[in-house]
């Protein structure tokens, strides 16, 4: 179904989208940086929360996506066009509520997760979160349409849009931090501002007809269809719960963290920042598979499916020890770019290369062949599988090695490395047999 041609023309864009996307928080905690380690530990917390929200918006996006590839697989484009607009009322309404409780319950929630930091660190995190709230409607638009236009097997769009956003992001960056010198809160600014005009490019876009699968005109199509809606949420629900746990294990895991003190919050933050190079293209190809093996499902061709699932992660396994290899290598360098005192420096070298030493053989299996099985439906599996790793290995074995037993921010790291084995057993005992192939759109 799909050529070496085409996935290359799918990959590629999706790869420099990743790192455009990275390249947005990097700029927000390098340019944050220069206020003080204050200021970038408190974005770095917020960010955790962040991530535990944007995960729910994305969740929706991939239940969308899936059911769009396998509508598209199947040769069903008007229910395929029908899911955009049911998906993107259900992001809207979603993403609003979040952004709402958040708003009213903002010192509650950075209590309940970050209660013991310092009150600079505090006072830091409180505005980011407010700025970044207001944020959420935008960025969850942004997700669904991109989502939409990787199921078509158009990951370009995406990527310009991506680009738009990072130029905005960083000039905005420049002139409110710098300019204006309003620290952290010029940071959130700049990304409201680059996500509003994200979501505003990707939905005009998705209005044109032209486009294989786009949003209805009529207003009777943002009628709620629970039809479609059910089979979104089928995809969507799991998945959400699946990435929320996941996210809410590592602020709680932070929160033991932080428990450390300010110098090993910001090493913490510096080395996450710095290790999503790492696992670019394995973020990028785990996009890539919703929608090869999503179309594959949808025609029903599950020997094209396992075969194109195989082939993905045989790619994601040769760049991620490539790219990794390169990143520990220029490791230096790149931590020079951080104004970092010499304990931090020392103890964020020996996180990232834990990380990315580990990354280079577990990751891939980790965290991009669980996309496989979520395009064929298998959600309830990944759900579970992932739910109980973080309960057991990331937070508990994080209190153990970390708080207990005093290695702190490492032991932490090691808990992670104990999590990714058990994934990477599990998905791939999993793709090897043939249950994940008996769930039906």
């Amino acid at each position: 179904m799909f050529t070496n041609k085409e996935l290359k023309r799918l990959i590629v864009p999706l790869i420099i989208e990743q790192i455009l996307a990275v390249t947005v928080g990097m700029a927000d905690v390098i340019m944050v940086s220069r206020v003080g380690e204050a200021a970038v530990s408190g974005v770095s917390l917020v960010d955790m929360i962040n991530v535990l929200i944007i995960n729910i918006f994305a969740a929706l996006a991939t239940g969308g996506a899936v059911i769009t590839a396998q509508f598209i697989g199947k040769q069903k484009r008007e229910l395929a066009c029908r899911s955009v607009n049911q998906l993107f009322f259900s992001t809207a309404v979603i993403s609003m509520t979040v952004m709402a409780v958040v708003l009213l319950f903002r010192h509650g929630l950075l209590r309940l997760f970050f209660g013991s930091i310092d009150d600079d660190v505090m006072g830091n995190a409180l505005v980011y979160l407010v700025l970044s709230a207001c944020s959420y409607p935008f960025l969850a638009v942004y997700n669904s349409g991109a989502a939409v236009f990787r199921s078509m097997g158009n990951s370009k769009v995406p990527m310009l849009i991506s680009l738009m956003m990072n130029i905005v992001n960083i000039g905005g960056n420049a002139v409110f931090i710098f300019g204006f010198r309003m620290g952290v809160a010029g940071a959130a600014t700049a990304s409201l501002i680059s996500r509003m005009m994200a979501a505003a490019v990707v939905f005009i876009l998705l209005r044109q007809q032209k486009h294989e699968v786009h949003l209805a005109r009529g207003i009777s199509e943002w009628k709620p269809d629970f039809y479609l809606i059910k089979k979104i949420l089928y995809i969507g629900i799991p998945n959400g719960l699946e990435n929320s746990f996941f996210q809410l294990g590592r602020v709680l895991v932070v929160s033991i963290i932080s428990c450390f003190g300010t110098v090993q919050i910001a090493a913490n933050a510096v080395a996450n920042n710095i290790d999503s190079l790492g696992v670019l293209p394995g973020q990028a190809i785990s996009y890539a598979m919703i929608t090869v093996v999503g179309q594959c499902v949808g025609a029903g061709d599950f020997k094209q499916a396992r075969e194109y699932g195989k082939k993905l992660l045989g790619i994601t396994y040769a760049v991620t020890f490539g790219l990794g290899a390169v990143v520990l290598t220029a490791l230096p360098w790149i931590l020079k770019i951080y104004n970092l005192s010499p304990e931090t420096l020392k103890l964020a070298t020996v996180l990232i290369f834990i990380h990315n030493g580990c990354a280079m053989l577990m990751w891939p299996a980790s965290f991009v062949l669980p996309n496989a099985l979520r395009a064929a439906n298998d959600v309830n599996y990944t759900m579970g599988v992932s739910i109980f790793s973080m309960l057991v290995f990331r937070i508990l074995f994080s209190y153990i090695i970390g708080l207990k037993m005093g290695y702190g921010a490492v032991g932490v790291w090691i808990a992670m490395i104990m999590d990714w084995i058990f994934r990477m057993t599990m998905f791939l005992i999993r793709f090897s047999g043939n249950k994940w192939q008996t769930h039906r759109i």
